[in-house]
């Protein structure tokens, strides 16, 4: 045993310490492959259910989604980014340890962890069953025990994750690019389907309290559609380490302009989708529980989305794991290294490194083998976290901490705050029978 360093600092999956500072002033391709790291993160999977999640309740409230889709985005983004870098050193875990006590510090990287690993487990299995699902109705072969299947799946993503954070962010841009150019040319292609039937329902109008309850329960699908919380630590600490004093304004600079393409691409894909369908279609669809792009392949008989599905999906979750796993492995570190702390003990950073390997190896593998049906509830109970952590935290924080101080004032704070209870509430709503 050795001393202990930082998660951020030693993690091959969040190490920021090899870049020097630069210049904030122009462009460069080290910006280019953040800002589609950051969209590689947040628009995964979900993205192929929000046609389906978000069009149900008609025009109206998918219009003002759409208005609201950038700032509720970026705002809370830019928050937590503002957060981490706003502590002297380390990752999110270390930061609020800094500003708010070993206590306050233990139970948000608890927090924090509970947050983003079960999602992690999420895409194990949905990885699993999409590439199965693939080989088996699609190519027509006998896919190989789930247990071989899901090990080699795991395996194969950790391999990336070992070669380090600037590997993994890397992947996730080049990954990127199918998925978008997908996502484009599958919205372009249903423009011939384009009716008026979603118009139709528009013109009927829809009473003003149903209007608030359907907007109010879709901030939520919303929210975290654009998620991408879990890289952000790491995101921030890279800005610094590279840009140094100039981090706040560069990241921001890069925020912004993954959070329009974010907003652009998915929400061109969105009104694609439900022009060419028509409110009862968008309903059945909710009811079957399948993604916007098996449904279209069901209901216009295309054999070649039938086909791109499930290739689509596996880019996407991919990719969401990679992203997902940089967090994941930021809060299992630090709940090692401060539980270590609090009994004067220290860990190596390579037996950090190995025992966070070890351990994302064995639950994701477990997990994608034996398919439990609790990973649903699992996932939903991490929202509250997640709204907590990204829109509320870093609010509190703006008040509280006077190194934040200077970015108190501005009403997209409050705007943050408000849509962040919105989400909290709508979600303990759905819990609720």
């Amino acid at each position: 045993m050795t001393d202990v360093r930082t998660p951020a600092a030693d993690n091959p999956a969040v190490d920021v310490s090899r870049h020097t500072v630069a210049t904030s002033k122009s462009w460069s391709k080290h910006d280019t492959t953040w800002m589609l790291g950051l969209y590689g993160t947040a628009i995964g999977a979900g993205t192929l259910f929000l046609p389906i999640n978000a069009g149900v309740g008609g025009f109206w409230p998918l219009l003002v989604l759409a208005v609201l889709a950038f700032p509720m985005t970026f705002f809370a983004h830019r928050g937590l980014t503002r957060f981490v870098l706003s502590g002297r050193s380390g990752d999110i875990t270390e930061v609020v340890e800094e500003h708010f006590g070993v206590g306050a510090g233990k139970l948000i990287t608890l927090l924090y962890f509970f947050a983003i690993f079960p999602i992690l487990l999420v895409y194990s299995v949905a990885l699993t069953n999409t590439l199965s699902s693939f080989m088996e109705h699609q190519l027509h072969i006998t896919p190989p025990p789930r247990a071989i299947l899901s090990l080699l799946l795991i395996l194969g993503l950790m391999a990336i994750v070992r070669c380090g954070q600037s590997v993994i962010v890397k992947a996730m841009s080049v990954l990127v690019y199918p998925f978008v150019a997908a996502l484009l040319l599958l919205g372009l292609s249903l423009i011939p389907n384009w009716n008026g039937s979603f118009f139709a329902s528009a013109s009927e109008g829809m009473p003003l309290p149903m209007f608030f309850k359907t907007l109010w329960l879709a901030i939520p699908v919303m929210v975290f559609s654009f998620n991408h919380s879990p890289i952000i630590s790491a995101f921030a600490l890279d800005q610094k380490q590279r840009y140094g004093d100039q981090a706040e304004r560069k990241s921001s600079g890069i925020l912004a302009i993954a959070h329009s393409m974010m907003v652009l691409t998915v929400m061109f894909f969105c009104f694609s989708c439900v022009l060419a369908l028509s409110p009862a279609d968008l309903a059945a669809a909710k009811a079957q529980n399948i993604s916007i792009l098996s449904y279209l392949a069901n209901h216009f008989q295309t054999p070649v989305i039938a086909y791109a599905a499930p290739l689509i999906a596996l880019v996407a979750i991919t990719k969401s794991f990679l992203g997902h796993y940089i967090g994941a492995s930021e809060g299992f570190q630090g709940l090692i290294v401060k539980s270590l702390r609090s009994r004067g003990r220290t860990m190596s950073a390579s037996w950090l490194n190995r025992a966070t390997a070890l351990f994302m190896v064995l639950t994701c593998w477990a997990v994608a083998t034996f398919n439990p049906s609790i990973l649903g509830m699992i996932e939903t109970l991490g929202g509250p976290i997640i709204a907590c952590l990204l829109f509320l935290m870093p609010m509190y924080a703006i008040r509280r901490v006077p190194a934040l101080r200077q970015y108190s004032g501005p009403l997209s704070n409050v705007f943050v705050v408000v849509i962040g209870l919105v989400a909290l509430s709508a979600i303990i709503f759905s819990f609720m029978p």
